[in-house]
């Protein structure tokens, strides 16, 4: 399957301690199986941090995700167990931690923050962040966490 990155730096070793800790499922590579989306993203970073958009192409063979030594969760769909998933990595508080190697999931929609700050301030049920938790379109985001998961990605 080929997944794709967005950034407006190229870089042609993966380094995860450049990423921010406190992502929908921790720090992390993030890559999309849409092109348009890492386009999207590479343009907006491009914007705020300078530099120029890039869209990094990876190879990734998807039958490895049912038969090998990679620790993997997937969500299939927006959930309870999705949206506390997401609160705990977002929270910088929590400290929170996991030991996935590749998290694959929906993206959450762009306010987010503001609904994780509703659920931790008890003004929402974790139900209702779930359901509130939309995504534009069916999509899902790769994430990628540790070194031993990087050596199943191939750039093209």
């Amino acid at each position: 399957m080929r997944l794709y990155h967005g950034t407006n730096i190229d870089f042609n070793v993966i380094d995860l301690t450049k990423s921010n800790k406190y992502k929908d499922f921790g720090q992390g590579f993030y890559l999309t199986d849409i092109r348009t989306q890492a386009a999207e993203l590479a343009a907006k970073r491009s914007r705020l941090f300078g530099g120029y958009p890039i869209i990094q192409e990876y190879e990734f063979d998807g039958s490895l995700l049912e038969s090998t030594d990679l620790k993997i969760l997937k969500f299939d769909t927006p959930s309870t167990e999705w949206a506390e998933f997401i609160f705990k990595n977002r929270n910088s508080v929590m400290n929170f931690t996991h030991n996935y190697d590749i998290v694959i999931g929906p993206i959450a929609n762009d306010g987010v923050a503001y609904l994780l700050g509703r659920y931790e301030e008890g003004t929402l049920t974790i139900e209702e962040l779930s359901n509130k938790l939309e995504y534009k379109k069916l999509n899902n985001q790769y994430f990628f966490g540790t070194e031993k998961s990087l050596k199943y990605l191939k750039r093209v």
